[in-house]
């Protein structure tokens, strides 16, 4: 047959295959064509084509088919030529082709639905997206509809392209997808400095993005948020405080993928605690460790106590990181300690030392003083006590004072050339660095040496003899004396008598007689050797001599009586021994009597009286008598140095042996105290007084038995200042309500000062009563800090101040108002601006739709309003004003109010049916709350149709309608009061014909 040069070509699409061909020579009458599935003798298709056509369009094809045609044409003659071609339509692309990684970092999921149609198979490229680099080229079956990519990268961008092939022809389609990123690990977080952390960490190739949030964990506040590309490995984070953790989270991100990954806490370095000192405290065996708060953060201060040269520790204490001072309590008297002060902040630690310091030591015990039988040495022994070494003092009577300072360990020291006969008090303390302990006293006498120049003498005395000596060398406590009559050595008397007398008298001896008198000196319990002297008696001293007190005038009377026999006159002697002037006066033979006038006050006299008869003498015994002590001037009592003392002084006003301080409670006349003060001291220090007490103080002085007392003093302790003071502000009040805890002692009351900070304005004073404990200060200025002072107050004195600083609540804005002035996007915030002050106001404006966000604004404090902008049309929102005073605030109360709704958009009309009536619209921005459909019928105007939708609508379709009827629709957005309208939109029903056909 003839050649038709057969071709077919779907020319791109999937359901149509042209065929071509050739007109045969001599042309042909018309032609038939047959199309089948290749391989089937059915035919699917006939068509036929007249002469002078060579194409032909088959439709309605299967894609991606392999079929078989054959074209017959009808030549002269009724002779037909055939020939068959085959060809195959192009495939259809996959429909619905997702791409997904299903949480995983190294898979990605192929999945795709069938398109219509027949296919050979499908061919897979995956290409990363970054690179553009092809990571796998798969081909796979025709009824395949997944298909698993792994061993990809962790959050890296991938792109696959999926074809469909059908012999030569393919159809693709393609999509891109991230797998989810790899969690970076071995996230550290450690410091650099005491401003600084560190972060590092491994495995970050598998993020296209890392987020890092960096958190104050002390104030709880995002102090650092930034996104780093893939790779970056570390980061330092700098100006931070020092001594604070700090928490930071890391997230790994790819594409839509975000996965939280580690995160880690670290402190900064703290800074050590600075002029660390080490000090007494108030109580005994006590010491205070100060020192000052460096910059920063801590969590605590570690204060340890370490004990002697090798800085052994011996206590621990923790204190808050805000304290300053720590008391150590019950430490071994005359020890050295130091103290180290360290700053804990999490692991980290910072310490400063601080200077030596003592407890003040004790005395040693078993202290003893021996004379060893020597005049001239005195041996000293104690026991071992805590502390460096001792301070011995050896304190004679009337002589210089001997100090000596040996070191710890030595507990005994000789005392060479004393003097003899002599009571020797031995003080010895302990030293401990700038300590001394009070002293250890006690006494012991040297050996006497014996009296010198004795002799005896009668003295004008028939019936007595006295015996003189001069006082033994150095000192005694006595002497002792036997007399003896020479002749018969018979003993006749023994005398002991003091050491300040030079002389003695035996009487009822026999006038006349040789006596011997034999003396030796006593010191304490020792004697010396002794000496003796010789003499006969002589004539009868007087009798009866006494000294009486005048008071006015002030003088003393003497009084004796006549010896038996003759006398030609008598002597009289008045001395004292605090005056070196006397009185010397002869009298009469008949006088028996004599006053002494113009005397000191206050001062102890000796009479002697003698009487003379020819060449001889004898004396009465000495007499004595104190003339009255004249009362103490200026008596004044002050505060002292102490709450706890008072210091008394006075001025003295001539004689007296010592002054009684006699101390009472001023509302009782019951005396708590007695302090006896020797003459020539002009002050006393009263201590272990209650603070804030009123006391009265007499002061007596006293002359032998007699007393004069001053006038009464009264004066207060100083009270102590109240304890635990603390302030709150109270609620909705504008006051403060300040407490604190009574202090130890008494008080008459408490006064109070309240000042304005940054105000010129004086304070405000007030007072409370002495068993008070709190007070609430109000008419305060709302939102303002104001410093409050307190003392406890007694008599006239007031304690060392206590102060606090304190805020008040702010006031709430009033007449906060949110309005529309006919925007979509704006609103307008207005409030009064409310009495006292703020340190800022923070505006919340809230969303209250499903997809608005709250934005938050700082405002000054002088700010009223606020214009909010760019805000989602048609939607609600509400406005709350707070009033922000430091940690305090005061919120308004909520208002509300609507954005307008935009006008919806292309609006369409269509009518499904004679009676039906469709109008659809889109919705601009964020929707409305609502829409509003009205139909009108134009040719009444009447409207027929209204129906109210929901915010998600986008339609209606109004029934009922009359067949071939124009009519008019309107859409209405709707939010809260506010509308937008569309213009009015006219559109036909169908005909019944129209709808017939």
């Amino acid at each position: 047959g003839t050649l038709l040069n057969l071709s077919a070509n779907d020319h791109g699409w999937s359901d149509s295959l042209l065929l071509s061909w050739d007109e045969p020579e001599g042309g042909a009458k018309g032609y038939s064509l047959a199309l089948s599935t290749l391989g089937s003798d059915t035919s699917l298709q006939n068509g036929s084509a007249g002469p002078n056509i060579t194409s032909f369009w088959f439709h309605g094809l299967t894609p991606g088919t392999r079929y078989e045609i054959e074209v017959t044409a009808t030549l002269a003659c009724m002779e037909t030529t055939s020939q068959k071609v085959t060809a195959q339509t192009s495939p259809l692309p996959v429909r619905n082709l997702s791409l997904s990684s299903g949480g995983s970092s190294a898979v990605l999921e192929a999945s795709w639905a069938h398109a219509h149609g027949q296919r050979d198979s499908y061919h897979l490229a995956l290409y990363h997206s970054n690179s553009q680099t092809l990571v796998r080229n798969v081909s796979i079956l025709p009824n395949a509809s997944t298909f698993l990519f792994d061993g990809l990268l962790a959050g890296s961008e991938y792109a696959l392209k999926v074809s469909t092939l059908a012999g030569s022809s393919q159809a693709s389609t393609s999509i891109h997808q991230w797998t989810a990123p790899s969690i970076p690990t071995q996230l550290r977080l450690s410091p650099g400095s005491s401003t600084s952390l560190v972060a590092s960490w491994a495995g970050a190739e598998g993020a296209a993005w890392l987020h890092l949030t960096f958190h104050n964990l002390l104030t709880q506040t995002v102090t650092t948020t930034l996104s780093a590309r893939r790779g970056l490995t570390s980061y330092t984070f700098q100006h931070l405080h020092p001594g604070t953790q700090y928490w930071l989270g890391l997230s790994a991100m790819a594409g839509p993928y975000t996965t939280v990954g580690p995160n880690a806490t670290a402190w900064t370095y703290p800074l050590s605690p600075g002029n660390v000192t080490l000090s007494p405290a108030e109580e005994q065996n006590s010491l205070q460790a100060r020192w000052s708060t460096p910059a920063g953060e801590r969590d605590f201060y570690l204060v340890t106590l370490q004990e002697g040269e090798d800085g052994m520790p011996t206590r621990n204490i923790s204190v808050d990181g805000d304290n300053g001072h720590v008391t150590f309590h019950g430490l071994s008297p005359g020890k050295q300690y130091s103290v180290q002060v360290t700053a804990v902040a999490g692991p980290y630690r910072a310490s400063a030392q601080s200077t030596t310091a003592w407890t003040q030591p004790l005395a040693p015990s078993g202290v003893s003083l021996s004379s060893q039988g020597s005049p001239y040495s005195l041996l000293a022994s104690w026991e071992e006590a805590m502390g460096e070494g001792y301070v011995l003092v050896l304190n004679p009577m009337k002589h210089p004072v001997k100090n000596s300072s040996l070191l710890r360990g030595v507990t005994n020291f000789t005392y060479d050339d004393l003097r003899p006969g002599t009571l020797y008090t031995f003080e010895v303390s302990t030293v401990a660095g700038s300590y001394t302990s009070s002293p250890r006293r006690i006494t012991n006498w040297t050996y006497p040496l014996p009296p010198e120049q004795l002799t005896l003498s009668s003295q004008g005395h028939s019936t007595s003899l006295q015996a003189s000596w001069r006082a033994a060398p150095a000192g005694s406590t006595g002497y002792t004396g036997t007399l003896w009559e020479t002749k018969s050595q018979l003993r006749v008397r023994n005398t002991t008598v003091g050491n300040n007398w030079m002389n003695v008298t035996f009487e009822d001896l026999v006038p006349g007689r040789q006596y011997t008198l034999e003396m030796a000196a006593m010191a304490g319990p020792y004697r010396s050797p002794v000496v003796s002297a010789t003499d006969w008696t002589y004539p009868l001293a007087p009798t009866g001599v006494t000294l009486t007190n005048t008071r006015r005038p002030l003088g003393l009377a003497a009084f004796w009586d006549k010896a038996a026999g003759d006398v030609d006159q008598f002597h009289l002697q008045l001395y004292s021994k605090s005056h070196p002037s006397q009185r010397n006066i002869s009298v009469g033979p008949n006088t028996h009597n004599f006053t002494f006038l113009g005397l000191s006050p206050g001062v102890q006299y000796f009479l002697k009286v003698t009487v003379l008869a020819g060449p001889y003498r004898s004396s009465s015994h000495f007499a004595t008598e104190w003339t009255y002590p004249l009362s103490l001037a200026n008596v004044s009592v002050q505060p002292g140095r102490t709450p706890q003392e008072l210091r008394v002084s006075w001025v003295e006003s001539g004689g007296g042996r010592d002054h009684l301080v006699q101390l009472s409670v001023a509302e009782s006349l019951s005396i708590i105290r007695n302090v006896s003060v020797p003459r020539g001291v002009t002050h006393l220090d009263l201590k272990g007084l209650v603070p804030g007490s009123r006391y009265r103080v007499e002061i007596i002085s006293q002359a032998g038995p007699h007393r004069t007392s001053s006038q009464t003093a009264i004066s207060y302790t100083v009270p102590l200042p109240p304890l635990s003071l603390s302030t709150s502000p109270v609620s909705s009040a504008w006051a403060l309500a300040v407490h604190w805890e009574t202090p130890p002692g008494q008080r008459d009351g408490y006064l109070l000062s309240v000042h304005e900070e940054g105000s010129s304005a004086p304070a405000r004073n007030l007072e409370a009563g002495k068993d008070s404990t709190n007070v609430t200060l109000a008419h305060l200025e709302p939102g303002t800090c104001y410093l409050v002072e307190i003392w406890a107050v007694a008599g006239p004195y007031r304690s060392f101040p206590k102060n606090i600083t304190d805020c008040t609540d702010p006031a709430a804005p009033t007449n906060l108002s949110l309005t529309n002035s006919g925007s979509s996007s704006e609103l307008y915030t207005y409030w009064s601006k409310p009495p006292g002050r703020r340190d800022h106001y923070r505006v919340i404006l809230y969303g209250l739709g499903t997809q608005s966000r709250n934005r938050v604004r700082t405002l000054s404090p002088d700010a009223q309003n606020i214009t909010w902008t760019h805000l989602e049309a048609g939607s609600r929102f509400a406005v709350q004003v707070t009033a922000v005073k430091g940690s305090l605030e005061a919120s308004s109360i909520n208002i509300t109010q609507w954005t307008h709704p935009l006008v919806p958009a292309n609006l369409t009309l269509g009518s499904p049916s004679a009676s039906e009536l469709q109008a659809s619209w889109a919705a601009m921005g964020q929707a409305a709350e609502g829409y509003v459909v009205d139909v009108y019928d134009r040719g009444s105007s009447s409207r027929v149709g209204h129906m109210v939708l929901g915010g998600g609508a986008r339609s209606h379709t109004f029934g009922n309608l009359s067949p071939g009827t124009h009519y008019s629709i309107t859409v209405r957005a709707t939010a809260g009061p506010f509308h937008a309208s569309t213009p009015s939109f006219t559109h036909c029903t169908r005909e019944y014909d129209a709808l017939l056909a």
